[in-house]
């Protein structure tokens, strides 16, 4: 893994790598080992201005480019991305911990296959087709770029959430400014990269690399850009709209999540335990959408417990470029220190059936004391209104309670800020659509949870945030409305001139 290529600095400006100008460093930490991946100077003000110029200046150009050109970009930019997949994935794991199974499976092809899916999207900007609608006026839709965009990531999903950003943004015709989690901006420059070298012009994809506190509220206040998109916490998410507001931008915010899994009594058992385990333990758990309340109806709550928890203690934790490794560190030792917290308190009101201490000892023997582990966590016994059921926790803690009768456990999968996922466990036709009717979420999974594909939606309900990722209907998020209308008459004095001129004309 060559990381030579950060050498010139973690700003991406108008088609090339360049250094802050902030008077702050960051080090990208392996929170496998504690090791310095990278050391960054932050990006100013004055260099996310200089990021917003070059999106502003590249916008006309860009905005009027046929949507086949766009395609064409885009679909280069997928293969470029095929070719590097390797280099993607090993930076992935360096600077997020994330298993390299994972990044190799999930977050490159993934990432990959959102580039050409947005390659046929661009093609694809429908309208209202043309008609008369008074009698007298031909009336057609334009959809039009919003303009220079303001995006900000996370740091659970770096390349998938520069993607996510990025490419319905630029298929629509929008230039980008976006900024990444200071934590784990390496693929985000890399990509940007990627885009240059697939022959998308210079400054339509920028990236800066800074603090929230700075670079974040300059870019979510800056007056020259027309949207917002944000992905991270509820609390952050209030923030950026509160900013936005001032200078009234468009505003799609992706925020946390509380995902209930929901096992009625006639579930395929061990699917259903199968499941959880995945659901919950997916990215170490640091998932907007993994499982975080499993609900069990009364008859297979007692199995249901003691078949997670026999999953759980076989997870392999271990070095994350282990391909035999199951679980790799969270993000970082404050966040491990945080999710460590809640189940510390936790104790005092609920059993921690297995996990609750720091991973130390890898499947194969080696010490993992110098990463930021987390052994996979099973809590029982919790009261719906503790903090481990209502509060995101974003880390491999799932929480199991009972419930009795079918309206029990729909109400009690509502019942926390968020509605970002769900799934429902049952054999039972109307069970399952009576769950997907009820449950207040924006994806609603059947006997699965965490699949996603580029083809549809990804957005949450209710503090969860609003607006769409991926899919035909993103571009919604991304284009303006513009109707246009032609008088057909050629017609001087029009019929509706009375209400002005009345009997005078």
């Amino acid at each position: 893994m060559d990381l030579s290529s950060f050498d010139a600095g973690a700003q991406y400006l108008a088609g090339r790598l360049t250094g802050g100008t902030g008077s702050e460093t960051f080090t990208v930490v392996n929170p496998a080992d504690g090791s310095t991946v990278r050391e960054v100077v932050l990006a100013s003000a004055e260099d996310v201005d200089t990021a917003v110029a070059a999106a502003r200046a590249a916008l006309p150009a860009w905005s009027a480019a046929t949507p086949g050109t766009r395609a064409e970009a885009l679909n280069r930019l997928a293969a470029v991305l095929a070719e590097r997949a390797q280099d993607f994935a090993r930076v992935e794991t360096a600077q997020t911990g994330k298993p390299i199974k994972l990044t190799t499976e999930f977050d490159v092809p993934g990432t990959i296959d959102n580039a050409s899916f947005f390659a046929g999207a661009a093609r694809n900007l429908e309208g209202k087709a043309a008609g008369e609608y008074t009698g007298d006026h031909t009336s057609y839709v334009r959809r039009e770029a919003v303009g220079v965009v303001g995006s900000i990531a996370p740091w659970n999903y770096p390349l998938q959430m520069a993607a996510w950003k990025v490419l319905p943004a630029v298929a629509a015709g929008n230039t980008i400014v976006l900024k990444p989690a200071e934590l784990t901006p390496l693929t985000a420059l890399m990509f940007a990269q990627a885009c240059t070298d697939a022959g998308i012009p210079d400054g339509v994809v920028n990236v800066v690399t800074g603090s929230g506190r700075l670079a974040g509220e300059r870019l979510v206040s800056h007056p020259d850009v027309a949207m917002v998109s944000f992905t991270g916490s509820t609390a952050v998410g209030r923030r950026v709209a509160e900013l936005a507001t001032a200078t009234v931008k468009r505003t799609h915010l992706e925020l946390g999540g509380k995902a209930p899994f929901v096992v009625f009594d006639d579930a395929d058992l061990e699917a259903a335990v199968h499941g959880a385990v995945a659901a919950s333990l997916i990215n170490t758990g640091q998932d907007c959408t993994a499982a975080t309340r499993a609900y069990v109806q009364r008859p297979l709550y007692r199995a249901f417990v003691d078949g997670v928890a026999e999953l759980y203690r076989a997870i392999r934790l271990g070095d994350p470029l282990d391909p035999q490794t199951d679980l790799g560190p969270l993000v970082s030792y404050t966040h491990r220190d945080r999710v460590a917290g809640f189940v510390e308190r936790a104790r005092s009101y609920a059993t921690v059936v297995t996990g609750g201490t720091p991973g130390t000892k890898g499947h194969d023997g080696t010490d993992l004391t110098l990463g930021a582990y987390y052994q996979p966590t099973l809590i029982t016994g919790a009261a719906q209104d503790s903090e481990v059921v209502q509060s995101e926790i974003f880390g491999p803690v799932l929480v199991v309670l009972p419930f009795d009768e079918d309206e029990e456990g729909l109400r009690l999968a509502n019942d926390t800020p968020y509605g970002l996922a769900a799934s429902a466990w049952t054999t039972n036709v109307h069970r399952s659509l009576r769950a997907t009717r009820e449950i207040a979420a924006g994806c609603v999974w059947v006997n699965d949870h965490i699949p996603i594909i580029s083809e549809l939606p990804h957005g949450g309900y209710k503090a969860s945030g609003y607006g769409k990722d991926m899919s035909q209907y993103s571009l919604d998020e991304y284009t303006q409305i513009k109707h246009v209308m032609y008088d057909t008459t050629a017609v001087a004095r029009k019929d509706w001139h009375r209400t002005i001129f009345g009997d005078r004309g």
